[in-house]
């Protein structure tokens, strides 16, 4: 199962190796094992996750790896049988694992800020003390980073979040978010993939399909992927 879907991978910066070499190790059923980096939702530990991957690709005992936000989970082809040989060999590839970066696409995703699907956008004014203009444009300025697909089908954690408008998930979700509302969840922002509940903040909606199965490549964004919000429309 590939993992990274850009052939080039380059090395990153000697900064983004700054990372602690203590992984946690937990096991999810007979054979498979998650792998979840030190630190919390941090770009340079998610370059080593990215190369983590690359590195278990080789291992003819694993079946598949899925990447997540800052975790791996790696599914072995059979029961292990000796787990702290298992444990040994995962922490020695991560001591591995050199961060590196995807050279994934630009992908630039026309939003109506505001709105009808704006529903939360006063409770994240609310939160940062910001208004809603200023929300705006720094929603907007970022460049954000793919970490993982997940949660539903071509769903991205996007990693680039001005750290000033994280906003904690509602308590109570929406019940039918439209697909393609502009949300913020904690310090995450992302398009919602589906219509139905969800527990993120919206504060616009894109036009677009973020997973179509049909398609040659079902998903638009990867790992690895930068997304540009384009303000097309601000209503306030």
């Amino acid at each position: 199962m590939p993992v990274m879907s850009q052939p080039d991978i380059q090395p990153a910066s000697a900064s983004a190796l700054a990372c602690s070499s203590s992984i946690t190790l937990s096991t999810i059923g007979a054979r498979a094992w998650l792998v979840e980096a030190p630190g919390g939702f941090d770009l340079s530990a998610q370059r080593r996750i990215w190369s983590l991957a690359r590195l278990l690709q080789a291992d003819e005992a694993v079946e598949a790896l899925i990447p997540g936000v800052t975790n791996l989970l790696v599914l072995f082809r059979h029961i292990p049988q000796d787990e702290a040989a298992i444990r040994a060999s995962l922490h020695a590839a991560w001591d591995q694992a050199q961060a590196i970066s995807p050279q994934g696409k630009l992908i630039e995703i026309p939003v109506y800020y505001g709105g009808e699907h704006a529903t939360d956008l006063d409770a994240v004014c609310r939160h940062t003390g910001f208004s809603a203009r200023e929300v705006v444009r720094r929603h907007h300025q970022s460049e954000y980073i793919v970490f993982a697909l997940g949660s539903a089908p071509g769903f991205g954690y996007l990693h680039g979040l001005d750290p000033q408008l994280a906003t904690p998930r509602k308590k109570v979700p929406s019940l039918s978010m439209l697909k393609g509302t502009v949300t913020i969840g904690g310090a995450q922002a992302g398009v919602s993939a589906l219509t139905g509940p969800n527990g993120w903040n919206a504060i616009g909606f894109a036009e677009l399909e973020v997973f179509d199965p049909l398609a040659e490549s079902p998903a638009l964004m990867a790992p690895g992927d930068r997304i540009r919000f384009l303000p097309q429309r601000i209503e306030l």
